[in-house]
């Protein structure tokens, strides 16, 4: 990959709100009636589908304490018995599905976010495994995967983790910078981060994936090198690199955060550059927009093959055609349904306590929607639209079936980040800092660009 020249005036032209495309049609488009019958119709559909793999993601809101720059949907509890009280309804969520869909049904990716996942003890994890081993199939070759918190984690849960069957685990950094660990309300010491990280290589585990986050206040060129070169010296298998959205409207924990001292527009954009040279100096393969990994992780793999997913947990290699989500806020895909939880702990509970699927938002896709998804994925994933993508499925190439959107294409050819050919689009390398401005152009749901913002910044 050649390094492309990209000014500061260039940046702030194309960085606009937009989605990160884990799914299409994104959440805020959801506006159809969509419930737990609306739910029920799926699964039923999908018991009729008995050889079709599943996803599965599971939800642990809990977390020690509350991160200023978090964006999750988490929980700080100190009620004794909570988190039993929350696997209990767990256990009625995945009773009443399974009940629609039959036990048994074979899953082949299996991952715990949060939340905090190993602020569960280890009784307490091993009753989700055994929940979820009891009602599905398992397959051997399945990723099981988790996020852990190394604050909070020691070598002997490690351990335990890989004995139990995780597969993959992911720690979270952010950044080893202690003033913007202070300003974030993170303290997290690089030596504690260090020993959880070689006690997951001495447990064994096959992958171990790295999270930092880019553009936090107090970050600069310098520090930020300072992290990324500590972080790839440990060789992990992937990194994932998140841009910090400030949305305090939706997380008011944020607004606590010195927004005065966060680089913005060129000077986060550059921070974004940098973490893309010295993965790649390292010879990294940067996956999607913000992923990174080794040459011979099933990542890097699946993208030269043109292989690699994306779904609600990110990027995969596993793809499965559906999704089951459980807890509060879990998202899923079901039948070609999207499917989301109630987010809130009490209404969430409140509906499991009732009896009922707690299922508050969804869409039923489209034909319109599914042509869409294919193509915005595809961008998103393998850096390319053949034209030839949609001709099984829909009788026609690609050009011919998004004509009017592609009238939008011309200015992103001539600011070169797409070519354009008798094969299709492929992004070129300047245009993968911008992957997520090419694809907007094939949504059909973004307002108008006046309203409020419901996205992050592209940059």
């Amino acid at each position: 990959m050649t390094r492309p020249e990209i000014s500061a005036e260039f940046v702030e032209k194309y960085n606009t709100a937009g989605p990160r495309y884990t799914s299409y049609p994104t959440v805020p488009a959801w506006k159809q009636k969509f419930g737990e019958t609306e739910y029920r119709e799926a699964l039923t559909e999908l018991s009729g589908r008995p050889d079709d793999e599943l996803a599965i993601y599971l939800h642990v809101p809990f977390c020690a304490k509350a991160c200023h720059y978090c964006g999750c949907n988490m929980l700080v509890t100190r009620e004794q018995g909570e988190v039993g009280r929350y696997l209990d309804r767990l256990e009625q969520e995945v009773e009443r599905v399974t009940g629609l869909i039959g036990t048994g049904r074979r899953v082949v990716q299996l991952h715990w976010g949060g939340g905090t996942p190993n602020y569960l003890k280890n009784d307490e994890i091993e009753r989700v495994l055994n929940m979820f081993g009891n009602a599905f199939d398992i397959a051997p070759d399945a990723e099981v995967s988790l996020e852990v918190d190394p604050r909070i984690a020691s070598a002997d849960q490690v351990g335990f983790l890989r004995e139990s069957g995780f597969n993959r685990i992911s720690l979270g950094v952010q950044d080893f910078e202690k003033s913007v660990q202070e300003n974030i309300g993170r303290m997290q010491s690089r030596e504690k981060t260090l020993a959880i990280y070689q006690a997951c290589r001495d447990a064994g585990f096959p992958g171990v994936n790295l999270d930092l986050v880019y553009g936090l206040p107090g970050q600069t060129a310098e520090s930020f090198r300072e992290t990324l070169h500590g972080v790839i010296d440990l060789a992990p298998d992937r990194v994932a690199c998140f841009s910090y959205a400030h949305v305090p409207w939706v997380r008011p924990n944020q607004e606590v955060i010195d927004t005065t001292i966060m680089a913005k527009g060129y000077d986060k954009f550059q921070l974004f550059r940098l973490t893309v040279d010295s993965f790649q100096e390292r010879d990294y393969t940067w996956i999607g927009i913000d992923h990174f990994a080794r040459k011979d992780d099933e990542l890097s793999v699946a993208l030269e093959k043109r292989a690699l997913h994306r779904n609600f947990m990110g990027y995969a290699t596993r793809p499965a055609p559906h999704m089951l989500a459980f807890g509060m806020s879990g998202i899923g895909d079901v039948c070609d349904r999207f499917v989301q939880n109630d987010a809130t702990y009490d209404g969430w509970s409140q509906k499991v306590d009732a009896g009922d699927l707690p299922i508050v938002k969804g869409h039923r896709l489209s034909s319109d929607d599914k042509l869409r998804r294919r193509a915005i994925l595809n961008i998103m994933c393998n850096l390319e639209l053949p034209w030839e993508l949609t001709r099984a499925a829909y009788g026609k190439p690609a050009d011919e079936l998004f004509a009017d959107s592609l009238k939008a294409l011309p200015p992103l050819i001539q600011d070169g980040l797409v070519t354009r050919d008798d094969f299709g689009l492929r992004i070129t390398d300047k245009g993968r800092y911008f992957v997520r401005n090419v694809a907007m152009i094939l949504d059909a749901y973004l307002g108008d660009p006046t309203d409020k913002p419901i996205f992050s910044k592209t940059v």
